[in-house]
């Protein structure tokens, strides 16, 4: 999720385990522990693209890193803060630097949490920035921070910032499913025959929803909004596997290919070859649109393959704002 959001929920965790002893100054250090673990995209600046992508919300994402670094913070704390044991600030940075991970496992992206196993969560029921989560839980906590830290009302306040949001976040569990029912539902009414399917919340909202599919020689995308009256519309994009023969050997790629779980396209432009990740969309919801929002090129040089992030055009996140609008309304 969002740092803004990451840390609300860690003020929140904070003042959970150590409010009522310690007062606000517990929500501050919640604050940091949810935000230190997305430290590691600043950590990723001194690695190649792959390897960056590799090191995103793995280590840092882990139930391991919560105990073992939840501890060391604990101590590091309790030598300047003498209102609270060492084992209740371990407590705290522990249930702060876990609940960082375990939200960011209902988005796309998803987390290692079980690192060092190769294990990726990724529920996909929540977009990385979602309003609706977000800004009753801020309310909420805006609302405790008033209250004397020995006040019932400041608990009630906290427990309901932390009972919305989950509750909130449970309905787009539910959501998904349905979403999932519509998608197959439409597939098998048009006749189409696929392998896989995956579905996920459109930016900002869980109103509309995309789905990827995945045919023998493409991949469609389509758009269910709660508002549409008509049937759902898939759009084909070609694999394009075959653009990648030159490098079928090639570690870098493979690994790349293993980041996109296999969900991606292969395109060609001016001589250069551009690997789609699909799971993260497009940059419009218009049909047919072309650019992807996670589009990687790759070039030889020297005998050596270099991957490069394709950089996003504002201008085209602008227009997926309007997009995104006209389209949430219904086909």
């Amino acid at each position: 999720m969002d740092s803004l959001t990451q840390i609300v929920l860690g003020a929140a965790v904070g003042e959970a385990v150590l409010g009522k002893k310690v007062g606000n100054k517990v929500m501050l250090y919640g604050a940091i522990a949810g935000t230190i673990p997305d430290l590691d995209v600043y950590i990723g600046k001194f690695f190649d693209t792959v390897t960056a992508l590799e090191i995103h919300r793995g280590f840092t994402h882990s139930v391991f890193f919560a105990i073992v670094f939840g501890w060391i913070f604990g101590w590091l704390i309790s030598l300047y803060e003498k209102n609270a044991s060492t084992k209740e600030w371990a407590k705290l940075m522990f249930w702060g630097f876990l609940t960082h991970p375990i939200l960011d496992a209902h988005t796309t992206w998803g987390t290692q949490l079980f690192w060092p196993l190769d294990i990726r969560l990724a529920f996909k029921n929540i977009f990385v920035i979602d309003p609706l989560y977000t800004i009753p839980f801020l309310v909420f906590l805006l609302m405790t921070m008033f209250q004397p830290k020995e006040s019932k009302k400041r608990r009630k306040y906290n427990n309901l910032g932390l009972i919305v949001s989950s509750s909130y976040m449970v309905i787009t569990i539910i959501i998904k499913g349905v979403t999932y029912a519509k998608f197959t539902h439409a597939l098998k009414e048009q006749g189409i025959a696929y392998k896989e399917i995956e579905t996920k919340p459109t930016p900002f909202n869980t109103i509309l929803w995309s789905a990827n599919v995945e045919t023998d020689n493409a991949y469609l995308i389509g758009y269910y909004s709660f508002f549409d009256t008509k049937p759902i519309e898939f759009y084909s994009y070609p694999k394009n596997h075959h653009l990648l023969e030159a490098y079928k050997d090639d570690i870098t790629v493979k690994r790349l290919i293993k980041i996109t779980k296999g969900w991606y396209t292969i395109s060609e432009k001016n001589n250069a070859l551009y690997l789609n990740d699909l799971r993260f969309g497009l940059l419009s919801v218009a049909p047919n649109f072309q650019q992807f929002a996670f589009s990687f090129e790759i070039v030889k040089k020297h005998d050596k393959t270099i991957i490069n992030e394709v950089p996003r055009n504002r201008e085209k996140a602008k227009q997926l704002l309007k997009d995104l609008w006209v389209r949430i309304q219904g086909n």
